[in-house]
């Protein structure tokens, strides 16, 4: 198919001719870049997208999370001093205690393994992140290749009315034609006119849609596709594999919080020292005692405390499945709707060509005609109007199956 080779040359040169005829003060600058790829230019917008914290925020907490599971104790170690005197007992109690909260039996390796998933999790969404922004990217691109053809072919109509007022005025001034004729090439001009401007105007708005997702005024030189093999949604898709990541992470939090139990246990260490000295049958008397104390905490009792939590993150979880299996219908309408679109694209392209063929030797003959002054211009003008729309619809069916083959690699999750 020669449509992916012509389509940079046509491309460069629809935006080259635009950028010459501006008719409204506002005007949205556009520059081909023949050194930017289509993963290049989603690569950059993704760099500049709102997301970017967000996922680098959940990198943050996936390293905090892994550090966490990592640690030997399974919370904050405490350390207590008490100091007691009696003045009048000579009466001075020293006591120092470490408590050091310990990991239930299995529990550190469940604490690892979430922050195992949650860094799994935190590069599946990085992933669906990107494969959104691709999909934003080749709508944006592919409009403005809709929006840029349709107005390059309306400024071909636009020359080809006026010269088509200089003939009629020629032929007025000649005697050939009434002068009712000029005034319907005039009208023409001016519809073709009103036209281009409308055209230039949906230009700079999808100009603009453009600049606000990729926060750039650089078009790649050649996006076009080529179309997968694949025929259905696979469970690689990024869609499925970020929210898969999300239920493995759930299930990895309510293993671990399940472990906790009533709570976790403690060894407690301390050091306690008595020093006390007195006088008795006029002699001093002195009493220096020192002592290790180590002890164990377990707690028991607190599974109804427990229970909210862990009824609340299977809450999460199943809401998750749910939201899998509706996400998982939606891709297949979706890769539905793609393929039926670009199977009658395709067909009505091949249909499309035919009829501007036809249209095209139609408008020779009935240009010949009007010269010999077989018809009226009325009749050329109709005859002219259709020629022109099938030419169109030729031209926009060529970019809309070049576009389609974009979206329907986006449907099924293959990114550029």
């Amino acid at each position: 198919m020669f449509l992916p080779l012509l389509l940079p040359l046509l491309l460069t040169s629809i935006f080259a001719h635009a950028e010459n005829l501006p008719r409204v003060e506002h005007h949205d600058p556009m520059a081909i870049d023949a050194q930017l790829s289509l993963p290049q230019l989603i690569d950059l917008t993704l760099e500049k997208y709102p997301d970017a914290q967000w996922l680098s925020s959940l990198e943050n907490e996936a390293a905090a999370i892994k550090q966490r599971g990592e640690s030997w104790t399974s919370g904050a170690s405490q350390a207590f001093y008490r100091f007691q005197e009696a003045s009048s007992l000579h009466l001075h109690y020293n006591d120092a205690t470490v408590q050091v909260p310990l990991w239930n039996l299995g529990q550190r390796d469940a604490n690892q393994r979430v922050g195992d998933k949650a860094q799994i999790d935190s590069a599946m969404q990085a992933a669906v992140t990107k494969w959104r922004v691709a999909g934003l990217v080749r709508t944006a691109l592919w409009d403005i290749s809709l929006q840029e053809l349709r107005l390059q072919q309306t400024q071909t109509e636009l020359t080809a009315a006026e010269q088509l007022t200089k003939d009629v005025k020629r032929r007025v001034q000649a005697g050939d034609l009434a002068e009712t004729d000029s005034l319907l090439a005039q009208t023409e001009v001016l519809k073709k006119r009103s036209a281009l401007t409308l055209a230039e105007a949906e230009v700079m708005h999808a100009r603009k849609r453009f600049s606000s997702i990729t926060q750039s005024v650089r078009v790649p030189a050649n996006f076009h596709e080529v179309l997968t093999s694949q025929k259905e949604i696979e469970q690689t898709h990024p869609a499925l594999q970020a929210i898969n990541s999300q239920i493995e992470r759930k299930q990895a939090e309510l293993e671990a919080l399940q472990l906790v139990g009533s709570g976790q246990s403690s060894v407690v260490m301390g050091i306690n020292s008595d020093r006390y000295s007195a006088g008795k049958n006029g002699k001093e008397v002195s009493n220096n005692m020192e002592s290790l104390n180590i002890g164990v905490t377990i707690p028991f009792g607190g599974e109804a405390h427990h229970a909210p939590q862990v009824a609340a993150l299977n809450v999460e979880l199943n809401k998750l499945r749910a939201e899998r299996d509706q996400l998982f219908r939606n891709l297949e309408q979706t890769h539905h709707e793609a393929e039926h679109n670009l199977q009658v694209n395709q067909a009505e392209l091949a249909i499309s060509n035919e009829l501007k063929t036809v249209a095209e030797k139609h408008l020779k003959m009935t240009q010949l005609s009007f010269s010999v002054g077989e018809i009226d211009l009325i009749d050329l003008l109709k005859i002219q109007s259709q020629t022109q729309l099938a030419v169109l619809n030729a031209k926009e069916r060529a970019v809309i199956v070049q576009r389609d083959f974009a979206l329907y690699n986006q449907a099924v999750g293959v990114q550029p």
